[in-house]
């Protein structure tokens, strides 16, 4: 009477010619691939990627200076590309200033403007003694004049909102579509008195207002203690050692 044959199988994870055979009739599974091989195939594709795309964060002055090293037609590609990037900043750049706000154009000059545009609002201090509003009204200049395309704002927060308690400024609000899409009560959540540029910019790219690969932006890596990265919450702000009682 026929019964199962019993085939010898060693090891069926090893790579030999008896496998190949018992594999090939289906006696043992396939043999899995191998993680190495994985492993190694992924390290190719990211370091293809990373060849493709090495001149994605160049400006142009940068492109030049690899006229001798890069291919003229791949170079030439990436010029084209960025002066057409830059052409589109230009004709989008229709502010270029902090805009005052009044109480009564609030929601035309904001709300309104944020379905074209994103729109950040910064609520000062009625105080000149708070450091922190200060330093973020010298910083708002300052993205105001370099994103043109995105509209900066400021106003006095008590008269914004009613009894809106000064620990509470300077406060940054983001409109994007006729909504809040992002609130910041004081510096704490950024760098405190310390809050610079680069942690503004950041903001902007969380939020969708700019792209990372903006050739406009400051590299985060010239400053590594910006607080872009990191968060310092627990950092006293300057204003006031009082807790932080959002819209209180």
């Amino acid at each position: 009477m026929d019964g199962p044959v019993n085939v010898p199988i060693d090891k069926p994870e090893a790579d030999t010619e008896w496998n190949d055979i018992l594999r090939k009739h289906g006696v043992i599974p396939e043999k899995p691939p191998s993680p190495t091989a994985l492993i190694e195939e992924a390290v190719a594709e990211a370091r293809k990627q990373a060849h493709d795309h090495r001149l994605e964060d160049k400006g142009l002055d940068e492109l030049d200076e690899l006229e001798d090293e890069e291919d003229a037609e791949f170079l030439e590609h990436y010029r084209k590309q960025r002066m057409a990037e830059l052409s589109t900043i230009a004709r989008g750049s229709v502010f270029n200033q902090v805009y005052p706000l009044q109480k009564p154009d609030y929601s035309r000059d904001v709300t309104e403007a944020s379905r074209k545009a994103y729109v950040l609002v910064h609520l000062t201090s009625s105080l000149g003694t708070n450091t922190e509003s200060r330093i973020l009204t010298e910083l708002w200049r300052e993205l105001a004049r370099k994103f043109g395309e995105i509209k900066f704002c400021e106003m006095r927060a008590d008269m914004c909102i009613e009894g809106y308690p000064d620990r509470n400024t300077p406060t940054i609000l983001v409109y994007r579509d006729g909504d809040v899409k992002r609130q910041i009560v004081t510096l704490r959540e950024l760098a405190g008195v310390k809050t610079g540029i680069e942690d503004l910019e950041r903001i902007l790219i969380d939020v969708g207002a700019l792209k990372s690969n903006d050739t406009r932006l400051l590299a985060s890596e010239s400053n590594p203690n910006s607080s872009a990265f990191t968060s310092r919450k627990d950092e006293p702000s300057s204003g006031s050692t009082e807790d932080n009682d959002d819209w209180d």
